[in-house]
């Protein structure tokens, strides 16, 4: 079994493109008017393609990219079509984002907002205001809450109980890593004081061994089990509703990392299902957990890997939790934190078994590594599974990649592991970053410029829900790296910066490459899918700093216009 694929779709003819000059589809002849649907004018297209990176217009016949050069070539094609007149804007290839939990992504749209809830009182308060909203005995769930904004004391259940009584609620820290669940969710759970502690996790007790309601990483799951499962028809409005969401910030396929668990799987079925009704919009690589590998072989064996809206192949493991939640694991103790290392949240055996299990099954392997002890550990790993196995176009990725040892940098691309990483978290976890591992360790933190300097594959993405899916907020805080506090205009780690083209390929060729997609995705050349994106402006010539006001006006999938003017 070989890995995933690019879409296994008609060839199209090679065609030099050269800059100012028209590139066409098909064997032999340009497009005729009949066979054009879209052309976008007057633009400037960044094509990703280093032959021809720059054009002023693009036609678009069926689903793929027929002809890419000046407007007087591609206008004397149109006939009928539909004509984009882009003004001056910029024209991209569609973003890719490599890492989302697209799912929860979509339930978390609906659900009670506190990601930028400063003080307990409005914690509070938000919780009980949406408690209202909804009828009792309704789980109140994901949130999405930052303890940093409120000078770091962990939420207690005892803060909502009195608002919740009705209401099993169960809501997470924005990384993901760690849960506040109220009694009623306790009861709900069948869980008390003399619950015992989770191996690769935390159970916060009071002074008194009470428990406060906050569990981390591992220890989640005792909680996450009693959540009810969703409805068929609350699956569907969940991914409809991220579906538009994406498409409005102009991303077109996305990486989705899934739930974990058997999450994974129900996540899938209603990925499967929305696709048989012909409600895709967003093109997907869905990934199951990597200790689930051999059942993904054999639904490979029994199904395939799927086609060009819809793919698996992929399995997702973790080393260790976060650095938000101090479950990073470090190779030294946290600076704020002593006596504590964080932790691995799999344990080695396991770990390395099920990696040489997908390996070895032809799956691609991507583990989640934050701390620098994790990251050295997963590379580790990976080159004892490369040199066991031989050499093969297996494109491991490691997810996050947040924290590395100056030693390992090289190794990413001496062994060629993917870092898959999101650069909104710069923005976001700069603000603090220090104060918990130190100056020192900060300079390996989100290490752009210095894994593209020693050759690595930069493949870059949004971690939403844990962060918003918006590539333009995203190349700003890769270019900028200025925080959201505001306080670093200069930008955290500074000598991290990389250039706009740089940010742009990291979500476009890049994460196509990351997920064996780039044969039809990733850059605009004749004979790729027309996914495409149309900004009121280009990025390369504003004010980096302004990146994020950029409008995306057009958003194309597939030649179909998801987003925007129809």
């Amino acid at each position: 079994m070989t890995p995933i694929r690019g879409s296994r779709l008609r060839p199209v003819c090679a065609v030099a493109a050269l800059i100012g000059a028209l590139a066409w589809a098909g064997a032999c002849a340009a497009p005729t008017p009949s066979t054009v649907s879209i052309v976008i004018v007057n633009a400037r297209v960044w094509t990703g393609d280093s032959a021809a990176p720059w054009a002023e217009a693009v036609a678009i016949g069926g689903d793929r990219i027929v002809g890419v050069g000046r407007n007087t070539d591609i206008l004397r094609t149109a006939g009928t079509a539909r004509v984009i007149d882009a003004h001056g804007g910029m024209v991209t290839p569609g973003f890719i984002d490599s890492h989302v939990h697209f799912v929860d992504g979509g339930f978390g749209l609906a659900a009670v907002q506190l990601r930028d809830a400063a003080t307990p009182d409005v914690f509070i308060g938000r919780i009980a205001a949406y408690a209202r909203t909804v009828p009792a005995g309704t789980w109140i769930l994901r949130g999405d809450w930052d303890h940093t904004l409120w000078g770091g004391a962990l939420p207690s259940r005892r803060w909502i109980d009195s608002v919740t009584p009705d209401h099993p609620v169960l809501i997470n820290r924005l990384d993901g890593h760690m849960v506040l669940a109220n009694s009623a969710a306790l009861r709900a759970a069948g869980i008390d004081r003399t619950v015992k502690d989770v191996a690769g996790g935390t159970i916060v007790r009071d002074a008194a061994g009470e428990l406060t309601g906050v569990f981390k990483d591992n220890a989640m799951g005792l909680l996450q089990a009693a959540i009810p499962a969703p409805s068929a028809a609350q699956w569907a409005q969940a991914i409809d509703t991220a579906t538009s969401y994406v498409a409005a910030r102009g991303v077109t396929t996305v990486t989705h990392v899934g739930a974990g668990g058997r999450g994974s799987w129900q996540e899938l079925a209603a990925l499967q299902r929305a696709q048989a009704a012909g409600a895709l919009r967003t093109r997907f690589v869905a990934a199951v957990s990597l200790s689930d590998w051999a059942m993904l072989r054999d639904t490979i064996a029994a199904h395939g890997t799927g086609d060009a809206w819809l793919r698996i192949g992929l399995v997702k493991g973790f080393v260790d939790g976060s650095l938000g939640s101090h479950t990073a694991a470090m190779l030294q103790p946290f600076t704020d934190s002593p006596a504590d290392s964080g932790f691995f949240v799999t344990d080695a055996d396991s770990l390395s078994a099920w990696v040489r299990g997908a390996d070895a099954a032809g799956l691609q392997v991507a583990v989640h590594a934050i701390g620098d002890r994790a990251i050295r550990t997963q590379l580790d790993l990976f080159e004892r599974v490369a040199k066991e196995h031989g050499a093969k176009d297996r494109r491991f990725r490691i997810e996050h990649a947040q924290h590395i040892a100056p030693s390992d940098m090289p190794r990413f691309a001496a062994l060629g592991v993917i870092a898959s990483m999101q650069p909104y978290h710069a923005a976001d976890d700069g603000r603090w970053a220090e104060q918990v591992i130190g100056a020192e360790r900060t300079k390996g933190t989100y290490a752009f410029k210095s894994l593209l300097d020693a050759g690595a594959t930069l493949a870059f993405g949004s971690d939403w829900y844990v962060a918003p899916p918006t590539p333009l907020e995203g190349i700003k805080a890769a270019v900028t790296r200025q925080t959201l506090d505001g306080q670093q205009p200069n930008g955290f780690v500074p000598q991290e910066k990389i250039t706009v083209e740089q940010a742009l390929r990291a979500y476009t060729a890049g994460s196509a490459y990351a997920a064996f997609l780039d044969r039809d995705l990733g850059v605009i050349a004749v004979g790729k899918l027309a996914d495409l994106v149309v900004l009121d402006r280009d990025l390369t010539r504003i004010p980096p700093a302004t990146i994020d006001q950029a409008v995306v006006k057009t958003t194309i999938v597939g030649g179909q216009i998801v987003f925007g003017a129809r």
